[in-house]
């Protein structure tokens, strides 16, 4: 799309209205209907991981208060709109630049919960026979949800890209892009197995809720978890700002108004994350809907339209049957995850 349109920034709605412009006449009128169906999946989807992280962050803190202050143990929903005293102020700083402070810090407590978290499930592990190989086929498509919301990361990648001081060493098979992805896959899959291996069918949404409530090192885990997740909260709140908010700002003049009005927008959508959150509190159920439902479309089945729209009719068997077959995959998985994570949370409700 660079070679076609001249070498400047894109991000993911540019490439697929681009690509639309420049691919077959017919799609030519539907390259702004193309990019604003990017954004609305990735509004979607970065709101669902905001409203999944106001569920992480208060049931981890509800674990803790309720330890220490058990009569003054309250609903996880109240714990939720705690949160907001935090997350109000952060998603009130507008430029990304000061919010690199803020997602170094919680990087750091990240990295640092995460070492303490493999200290704990590597204790003491049972035999790998005493667990089953694999669970069901009933629960499969809530994994395949689960999964897709773990890896969805398609939005970053091209800004990562851009604001990389030699971006050419992104791409690559040692590049930024497989050496992160490899990396974020170990630990993944490390933290799944071990996990699982010690703690088995009664493991929770979030591998944190399992570790010793009478523990203080433990203890500490779960509100550094808090304080990192709430980080990330800001730098996921401002995608979807950088989308929508230039729409609306120009119904408001220049000046103090447009501020206050960006601000009361802003703290608007957090509190509307805030009433989705406390809708549906299930942690796990949750991350499993929002994968399921907007993340497989920007993974799995975008980029394969996208790679046909922009090769034709110059495209070979393979590559059709490729593409034809991560769409079919796709879309089996958004209609089967979201079925799954809905009738799960029904009956979740429902007793």
């Amino acid at each position: 799309m660079k070679r076609r349109k001249g070498d400047h920034f894109m991000d993911y709605a540019d490439v697929v209205e681009t690509a639309c412009q420049t691919g077959p006449a017919k799609l030519v009128p539907y390259s702004n209907f193309g990019r604003k169906l990017i954004n609305l999946f990735l509004c979607i989807t970065q709101f669902g991981f905001c409203c999944v992280y106001i569920v992480f962050a208060a049931t981890n803190f509800e674990q803790v208060v309720a330890h220490y202050f058990p009569s003054a143990a309250l609903d996880i929903r109240s714990y939720m709109a705690i949160m907001m005293v935090f997350l109000i102020p952060l998603c009130w700083i507008r430029k990304l630049k000061y919010l690199s402070p803020v997602s170094l810090l919680a990087n750091i407590l990240q990295t640092s919960s995460l070492v303490l978290i493999f200290y704990y499930i590597l204790q003491d592990l049972p035999n790998v026979s005493s667990r089953p190989a694999f669970g069901s086929w009933k629960t499969l498509p809530l994994y395949f949800g689960t999964a897709v919301f773990a890896f969805e990361g398609i939005s970053l990648v091209l800004p990562l890209q851009k604001d990389m001081r030699t971006p050419k060493q992104f791409e690559g098979l040692t590049g930024v892009l497989n050496t992160g992805m490899v990396t974020v896959s170990v630990l993944y899959f490390a933290v799944g197995f071990y996990g699982y291996l010690k703690y088995g069918e009664v493991v929770k949404g979030s591998i944190t809720l399992n570790l010793p409530s009478e523990d203080l090192l433990a203890q500490l885990v779960k509100l550094m978890m808090v304080l990192a997740i709430l980080g990330s909260y800001a730098v996921q709140f401002y995608v979807p700002m950088e989308i929508i908010w230039p729409s609306l700002s120009t119904y408001f003049q220049n000046g103090p108004y447009q501020l206050i009005a960006e601000y009361t927008f802003r703290t608007v959508l957090v509190l509307v994350t805030l009433c989705l959150a406390a809708a549906i509190p299930k942690l796990d159920l949750f991350i499993s809907l929002v994968g399921a439902f907007s993340s497989s479309f920007l993974a799995l089945v975008f980029p394969p339209v996208l790679e046909l729209i922009t090769y034709w009719p110059n495209v070979g068997r393979w590559t059709m049957a490729k593409n034809a077959l991560i769409i079919v995959f796709g879309i089996i998985g958004f209609l089967a995850g979201t079925y799954a994570s809905v009738e799960s949370l029904v009956d979740a409700f429902s007793t």
